[in-house]
């Protein structure tokens, strides 16, 4: 059994100014640069139709309603009112917008090619083109400029395993796999600066691919329920569904004025 010597690599300090400095820093203003591309070409929220935004808020309405029953600020006569008006009003389709009627296998398919599917489409790709052609960039620079450079060496042990994620261009097999290379060092920002992103620019910001990844199953089919046509949930399946709810939230219901005399009085020690 032989144990493999102790690799010293002595590197040159300007290595860390020219090469690890400057790929990271180009790596968070390409993020920050991403994230606001991406806000300007978000297109801006397309007005529902009334009748559509009515059956939302109605079961709306139901679910909070429903969510609050445990501990109800409403009486128990109001409570009781509210929810059978909303099972009653939800039963009869009453808030359903009205739809096309279809005459069994003679009703059209859904057109894919209809202008909300395709701007659906269009702002999906635009995403990432956003995302890909600077990472296609970065990294031919990187490859071009700083390939086989080797830039530090982590402080503590691994296994062979990590060799191809850190030692990725270092054409030197039995090198100790702690060494990091410039392309090593550039895969390991771009899936761990989304800290710094988060602290920059806020959780909510779009300077990662993850972030898009709903734009590309959009354009797979995967997210075909988040652009219309056939994939949308049935409205009348989710009334019927909210009925049932608030009938077993009826059992759960507690209002929370209940006994409030004796609470009041017993924490001012009158009871």
């Amino acid at each position: 059994m032989t144990v493999k010597a102790e690799q010293d690599l002595y590197l040159d300090p300007s290595i860390r100014d020219w090469v690890l400095i400057p790929i990271t820093l180009i790596m968070v203003l390409v993020g920050v640069l991403r994230h606001y591309v991406t806000l300007l070409l978000n297109s801006p929220p397309k007005k529902q139709p009334a009748a559509a935004v009515r059956e939302q808020r109605a079961l709306g309405r139901a679910a909070l309603l429903r969510a609050t029953a445990p501990l109800s600020p409403l009486p128990p006569t109001q409570y009781r009112s509210f929810s059978t008006s909303f099972a009653a009003a939800l039963s009869s389709g009453e808030y359903l917008k009205p739809t096309p009627k279809k005459e069994g296998d003679d009703a059209a398919p859904a057109n894919p090619f209809d202008n909300g599917q395709m701007d659906s489409m269009m702002e999906g790709m635009k995403k990432q083109g956003v995302m890909m052609v600077p990472n296609m960039v970065i990294m031919q620079y990187i490859n071009v400029f700083f390939s086989g450079f080797v830039l530090m060496r982590l402080p503590f042990p691994l296994t062979a395993g990590f060799k191809s994620l850190l030692s990725r261009d270092i054409p030197m097999p039995d090198l100790d796999v702690r060494w990091v290379s410039a392309l090593s060092w550039y895969f390991l920002n771009l899936f761990g600066l989304n800290g710094v992103f988060k602290l920059i620019l806020g959780s909510n910001n779009s300077a990662v691919d993850a972030r898009d990844l709903s734009a590309m199953s959009s354009l797979s089919g995967a997210g075909a329920g988040m652009i219309g046509g056939p994939g949308q949930p049935d409205m009348s399946k989710l009334f019927k569904s909210e009925v049932e709810n608030l009938a077993l939230a009826e059992g759960m219901y507690k209002w929370v004025g209940e006994g409030i005399e004796d609470r009041i009085l017993k924490g001012f020690n009158k009871l």
